[in-house]
């Protein structure tokens, strides 16, 4: 396998390494978990919600770790990265484009650390709550000039000797004039597996792929908010990607592990969804640390983002110096889904009065329950909700992975603003991101961090003796 040309430390973080080096060594074990667009703002979202709703004395797993810094994002063609120039960026440790994936700005293929490590006896997991052709997950087996080329991205999967895939589902397993997705991966002796309950078909498998239950949407798992039943959660794969990692590569794994749907609820400033996202991402972290805990001397785990997305606050013009996080609890249903909800009722022809809608937002949001609403606001959504129904809303939010009516917009606004929750955008910044870091080598990744030094420091330590 060719090496990653492009890895190259900088003095500092060289000396760093060196130091490190002396004392330990080099780790067998490493863990990359990226929350995609887990910005700082939805962090502390999520660790307040920890604090103050959950009565929780010790913060969430991530910000118990001994080495904390920050990453800046940018991409090699913009201050404010896409998922796939952020994704190459912590997968090979090179600046590129926007929408170019796994290849340099010259359009000339980069190779990831999880290629490089696979290729020195390493085993290789790579998951995600969203579909493993998404620019995340991808960047660390495809190289392709564009991360909409999801066929190709899922012949590379395929192909890349990975011994553990998994996620939403494939998003495109068939392109006219080329064999089925699925008959790829058998060629390459990789076994498919549907849903939580196929686990127990793996048998003996030397490679898996993991997504879940064939109709169900392949961009995303669903949201831990909607606990939409028989789907794949992130703890789930995670498990199972360990277990399966220590059965054929005992001696030596690494393992990328996304919240990909974090990024889908920013996208959609759902506050409250993206809260839980956070949390649910922090239980698969959880499954990391006790697995280090048991293997302090040979284990190093890197948790950090991609970008950031929405610029979420906590604290907006309607709360001032206040928030009340404790709101999240009232909301039952992800943005989503509720705009799902009523789609599907609109096309079985079901009508629905205003009396009726605000039984529905009591109890999917606790409005007038415990979440206050005024009677401006309520003569907003009114509004929002005749227009609807109406079918002349004009007034649609847009976002990168949905489109929303003006009362669902609306509806998650009022919301956002009771709980003292802020978006700038519905589309990703460049803020910089959290880095968290504990195990073999950690005291490398403190301070400033920029996106492609993370691989890089990794490889140094594997490479350090």
């Amino acid at each position: 396998m060719k090496h990653i040309s492009t890895i190259r430390l900088s003095l500092a973080a060289l000396g760093t390494a060196v130091a490190l080096s002396a004392s330990a060594l080099p780790p067998k074990y490493i863990f990359l978990y990226i929350g995609d667009g887990m910005g700082m703002g939805p962090s502390m979202a999520a660790e307040m919600y920890n604090r103050q709703v959950l009565k929780n004395d010790t913060p969430i797993t991530m910000m118990q770790f001994p080495v904390a810094g920050f990453c800046m994002t940018y991409s090699a063609s913009s201050p404010v990265t896409d998922s796939a120039a952020a994704g190459t960026a912590l997968a090979t440790g090179t600046k590129t484009k926007n929408e170019m994936l796994g290849m340099n700005p010259d359009s000339i293929a980069v190779y990831s650390i999880a290629s490089t490590l696979k290729a020195k006896g390493y085993g290789i997991g790579d998951i995600t709550t969203v579909a493993p052709d998404d620019a995340t997950p991808g960047a660390f087996y495809a190289h392709v000039p564009n991360r909409n080329m999801t066929y190709e991205i899922g012949v590379q999967a395929a192909e890349s000797g990975f011994e553990f895939i998994g996620g939403g589902g494939w998003r495109t397993p068939a392109k006219e004039g080329k064999k089925s997705l699925f008959d790829v991966f058998e060629e390459n002796n990789v076994k498919v597996v549907f849903g939580p309950d196929s686990a127990a078909c793996i048998g003996n498998a030397e490679r898996v792929v993991m997504v879940n239950h064939w109709g169900t949407d392949p961009s995303n798992m669903g949201y831990s908010i909607d606990s939409i039943p028989g789907t794949l959660t992130l703890p789930f794969l995670t498990n199972q990607c360990l277990d399966h990692l220590k059965r054929v590569s005992p001696d030596a794994f690494f393992m990328m592990v996304e919240g990909g749907n974090i990024d889908h609820a920013l996208h959609s400033n759902d506050g409250g969804t993206a809260v839980k996202e956070i949390l649910n991402f922090n239980n698969a972290l959880d499954i990391a640390y006790q697995f280090y805990k048991e293997h302090p001397d040979e284990t190093l785990i890197v948790v950090t983002a991609d970008h950031d997305t929405g610029g979420m606050t906590i604290g907006n013009p309607t709360l001032s110096y206040n928030a009340r996080l404790q709101f999240i609890d009232s909301q039952k249903i992800s943005k989503l889904e509720f705009q799902n909800m009523l789609t599907r009722s609109a096309q079985k022809g079901e009508k629905c009065t205003w009396d009726e809608m605000k039984e529905i937002l009591m109890e999917k949001f606790g409005f007038w329950r415990g979440v206050p609403v005024t009677e401006k606001q309520e003569e907003a959504l009114k509004k929002e909700f005749n227009d609807m129904i109406a079918q002349r809303n004009l007034a649609d939010q847009k976002t990168l992975y949905a489109t929303f009516n003006g009362f669902v917009a609306k509806v998650f606004k009022v919301f956002n603003d009771a709980a003292g929750i802020g978006f700038v955008t519905s589309s990703h910044t460049g803020n910089p991101v959290p880095v968290f870091a504990v195990g073999v080598g950690a005291d490398s990744f403190k301070n400033l961090n920029n996106n492609i030094e993370i691989p890089q420091k990794i490889m140094e330590l594997v490479e350090s003796k």
